[in-house]
């Protein structure tokens, strides 16, 4: 019998990959908070944070207020043309994060945007036009994968066999909705796309990983407007199922329906089912348990185990996404597999049956 799996019982934090200024970066379009954590994760793998723009002066002196080393400039071609930056991260309006990648790439850099990364398939096809034509990295931060130690941990344990094949994956994606926070354009399906392509694109990138699969069909999608009838243009809830290329099955969930009284924004989870064994993520919250996320409960022929791996994983995406562009490899992950996932939730959102 093998023996349980292990967690070391101190925080592990990992080390930058570059020194100072070996690998400089700008941020634009703050139109989403994600983009902090994008920023956070770069600087934190070693990457320099050089500058800063966005329309909104105080959207930008907000986020200089958190990073005080990036220089406030006057437009976004000051970024462009300056030679020493090679990445630009952003979290633009939905509907705006294509056309602006195609234009980061088309100046000789590489892009890192929030995700959803497009809201359209003509969008997709632009980008992955500017993206062979001028060999620079259109990369999206599926952060419900990239920046979640418990999903991390659970591509380590599939890596090694401990499961076995991956024959299912079921996501479960609830957003909360505060709805007096949100910005007028979230409400706005031309602005910020349907429900399956925006929480949608997690689901679909995190089924293709797990299960290895290249491609996929849908074979079933739903989304409409359950409750929020302020809102005639959002969608609250949607539903897919899709089938990959080799032959794993995947069903997902998302909503913006988390109760206030959850500690949490949203109680994603992910139950993973494998030839030899499952997986079951408990990414946020660990419900009324006040264990906190990134929970991991793995069951195989020999044991049941659960593992708490917060702060004991870390998230190396960043690190390998800046070698990545100083090498141009595609370790951290493939241009291919970033524009499937992108393009798997448009036609999801494309194909969806309406329900109201």
């Amino acid at each position: 019998m093998s023996a349980p799996i292990e967690i070391s019982p101190e925080p592990i934090k990992l080390p930058p990959v570059v020194k100072p200024g070996e690998f400089v970066f700008a941020a634009t379009h703050l139109n989403h908070g994600h983009v902090y954590s994008q920023v956070e994760g770069l600087i934190e793998a070693g990457g320099t944070l050089r500058s800063v723009y966005d329309v909104d002066p105080a959207r930008a002196e907000a986020f200089q207020k958190k990073f005080p080393q990036a220089k406030i400039v006057d437009s976004l071609d000051r970024i462009l043309d300056d030679k020493d930056v090679r990445l630009v991260a952003a979290a633009a309006i939905s509907c705006d994060r294509g056309p602006l990648g195609v234009k980061v790439m088309r100046a000789g850099k590489d892009y890192f945007t929030d995700k959803t990364p497009f809201t359209s398939l003509d969008q997709l096809a632009d980008a992955r036009k500017a993206a062979a034509q001028t060999g620079r990295k259109y990369m999206v931060f599926y952060c419900e994968r990239l920046h979640s130690e418990c999903s991390i941990f659970a591509g380590y344990l599939i890596r090694d066999g401990v499961i076995g094949r991956v024959v299912h994956v079921l996501g479960l994606g609830p957003h909360r909705m505060n709805a007096p926070a949100r910005p007028a354009w979230f409400f706005e399906r031309a602005k910020a796309g349907g429900i399956l392509g925006d929480i949608g694109s997690h689901q679909i990138e995190q089924f293709l990983f797990f299960a290895g699969a290249k491609d996929a069909t849908i074979t079933h999608a739903v989304a409409g407007n359950l409750a929020h009838k302020d809102y005639p243009e959002f969608e609250d809830f949607g539903e897919a199922s899709l089938i990959g290329d080799n032959g794993a099955l995947n069903y997902f969930r998302v909503d913006w329906f988390t109760p206030d009284g959850l500690s949490n924004w949203g109680d994603g989870r992910v139950f993973i089912i494998g030839t030899k064994g499952t997986i079951e993520l408990r990414k946020n919250v660990d419900v009324a348990r006040g264990t906190g996320g990134d929970q991991v409960y793995l069951v195989t022929s020999e044991r049941e185990q659960h593992l708490s791996v917060n702060q004991r994983v870390g998230c190396p995406f960043f690190g390998e996404l800046i070698l990545d562009c100083l090498n141009r490899t595609e370790n951290a992950m493939t241009q291919a597999h970033a524009f499937k996932a992108a393009e798997l939730c448009l036609r999801a959102q494309e194909q969806a049956r309406p329900i109201a």
